[in-house]
Formats: C-alpha cells, structure tokens, sequence
C-alpha cells in the first residue's frame, strides 16, 4: 500500500514546509540542512531580517523547544490564524499584546521599559504570547536562545532579545475574504504533499478540516488546476492532486538495489509514516516527536530511533540483510555528521543493545559496548 506516494516523498527536496507547525530545534538541525545544501543558521536570519519570512508559534514542547511554522510574508495574510487569546493569559501577557497591536513593533528593553515589567515576569509573558501564536520576531535569536547553555545566556531577559517583537494579527490585516484564504491553504498542502486527501488535512490540523477545503478543492478540479481520483492507494478516496505530481508519479521506477538509505528527522512531512498512514507494528510504539529519526530505503521504513538515539526499532524490511545494512550505514553516516557526533543506543526492538540480534552488525560499522550499550563516536 501507498508505494507510490512513498516514492513520490522520497523526493524530500520538493516537499513544501510552509504552514507547517515544526518544532524548532528539528527545523534547523535536520529538515532545512536536508534541503539545502550547505545550510548555515544565518540564511535563515537573513530571510527574516530582509522580510521574506515571518514565523509564528505554535505550541511549546517543554521549557527549550517549542513549534513553529513558517511562511512567506506576502503570503501569511492568507495562510495564517490568529486565535482568541487563551483564558489564562496573564495580566502582563495581555498588556504585551494590546501594546504591540496598538504601538507596533518594539524590541524588549522598550517594552520593559514602557510597561514597567519585572524582567522575569515579562520573558515568561512574551513566550506564552510566542506559543499561543499570538506574537512573534522579526528574528530567530530567541528561538536558538530557548536552548543556549547558560554561559551563553547574559541577563534574564536573554531568551527573548535579539529582534523586535510584534502582534501577529499585523501580519493578517487587510486579509483577502475567506474564500481565498481557503484556495490559498488548499493549494499550500498541494504544493507540499502532492496529493490531498482527509488524512493530510487531519494531521495538519487545519481549521474546518478536510471539508472546509474539499469546495474549494472541487473548484481547481473544474478550473483544470487540479485533478480528482484515486492515485494513492491506502488513501481516503477523495484524493486531489496536481497535474505534475499525476505525471512524477507515473513515472516512479523501481530503485536501484544499490539506493542508499535515507535518514529523516521523525516530524519531516516527507515521511509519512505516523502521519498519512499509521506506523508499522513494532516492538513498541514510534512517534512523531522533536529529536526523533527515520531511515527509509528505497521509500521503506525500515528504522525508528528515539531522541538522543537510546532506542531503536526496526520494521519488516529490516529481516533482509541488504535493506538493513544500507539503513544502519545511514544512519552512522548522519550520526558523524550531527551536531553531537556521537550516536548511543541502548536498546533495540525492547532488548539490550549490546545482547541484540543486530549488535554484530553495529560493531561492524564501529559501534563499541559501553555500561549503557552501544555507542559510536566521530574520530577526533
């Protein structure tokens, strides 16, 4: 089932991010390097910095990491979603907000200064506001900040300076009617996924669901813009699809069984796998989550690792030696190349690593026991 579409996102490179909540530390450490060669922190400031690119919050994941999702400012006033401001918002978080709607833009020493706020009081203020997605910065600073060791932090007002900080709804205003905000969401998951059906509008979570689209939808298909069938198996029947992605996937060939794996962070919209159709039974249960990876082989799922990499499980297409090694080689290889260079796995489908039926083969791409199982390290 679905091996089409399979094929169709292992072709990474041409799925859309826009829209998409991602968390952030994800976004940086694997999903833009995976799409552009040689990716350095400060393309990304650049784009903010020039406007190009507006990001806006969409839910924290603990006190170091939250959700975002990106979009192009001429086209944020049809894409995003200002929500009503939660219920248990503080008083000074409230005060933040009318004051940045009503006077603009303004860095943080100004809004300390103009509101009279405790410093403390008023950075944990600015992140609820940032995860509510009711503000947000012409920078990314205070995201990386979020995560800096604390030698790196100056002063309690750290995790948010860097930029000025300003009311989402200025990105909205003078909004087109809603007819077009819905064609311009519509055509977003086309040009992401390719193919639309229910099971992409529901892990979206867009407003209205797949039926808030499925007029609009109907409507491209007369235009000629989009096309209606069945074209993925293991999909909801109604699927549309753009007229290239119709013809990529006709022309989707078996791969070379010499196809090397691929590795993805677990919340890529290029993997499907927890998303448009359901994990694979495994040992225990995968989740889409920050911090975790995949390895595909020729559009396969084959590993599941953990954050931090402590577990790993493998699927069905691992029993065949083959698939498995190009999956491990992968994975070692992105493992050297990460950030921490080191990669440690303690347990594999449920057991010991070091006592696992793959541990002879973690050895033999340069795995070494410790107390805590198998470990590889980059060389010095």
């Amino acid at each position: 089932p679905c091996t089409l579409l399979l094929h169709f996102g292992q072709d990474f490179r041409s799925v859309a991010l826009e829209g998409l909540p991602l968390p952030f530390s994800d976004l940086e450490r694997a999903v833009l390097p995976d799409r552009i060669p040689r990716y350095e922190a400060r393309m990304l400031d650049e784009l903010g910095a020039l406007g190009g690119v507006v990001w806006v919050g969409r839910g924290a994941l603990g006190p170091k990491d939250g959700r975002i999702a990106l979009y192009r400012r001429d086209r944020a006033p049809r894409l995003v979603d200002v929500p009503e401001p939660p219920e248990d918002l503080s008083v000074l978080a409230h005060a933040t907000l009318r004051h940045l709607e009503s006077r603009g833009a303004c860095f943080v020493f100004e809004l300390q200064q103009l509101l009279g706020a405790d410093p403390e009081e008023l950075r944990v203020a600015l992140w609820d506001l940032v995860w509510a997605g009711l503000i947000t910065n012409d920078t990314f600073a205070p995201l990386r900040q979020l995560s800096a060791p604390k030698r790196r932090r100056a002063g309690r007002l750290a995790k948010v300076a860097g930029g000025r900080w300003s009311a989402v709804s200025t990105l909205v205003s003078g909004a087109s009617d809603p007819t077009r905000r819905a064609h311009a969401k519509a055509t977003a998951l086309l040009e992401r996924y390719g193919v639309v059906s229910r099971e992409a509008a529901q892990h979206e979570d867009l407003v209205g669901g797949f039926s808030g689209l499925y007029p609009v939808l109907r409507a491209m298909e007369e235009a000629g813009k989009a096309r209606r069938g069945w074209f993925v198996d293991g999909l909801g029947g109604a699927q549309f699809a753009l007229p290239g992605a119709i013809d990529r996937l006709r022309g989707v060939r078996v791969p070379s069984p010499t196809t090397p794996g691929r590795v993805l962070a677990a919340v890529d919209p290029a993997n499907i796998w927890g998303a448009l159709v359901p994990w694979p039974e495994a040992a225990g249960p995968p989740r889409r989550v920050a911090g975790a990876q995949v390895v595909l082989v020729e559009g396969a799922l084959v590993l599941w690792v953990a954050p931090r990499g402590r577990r790993l499980l493998t699927f069905a297409p691992a029993r065949d030696r083959d698939t498995l090694e190009r999956a491990l080689e992968a994975l070692s290889r992105a493992a050297l190349r990460g950030r921490r260079r080191v990669l440690r796995i303690e347990r594999v489908d449920g057991e010991p690593a070091a006592s696992c039926s793959l541990a002879p083969e973690l050895a033999r791409l340069g795995f070494r026991a410790d107390h805590r199982g198998l470990v590889l390290e980059a060389p010095l």
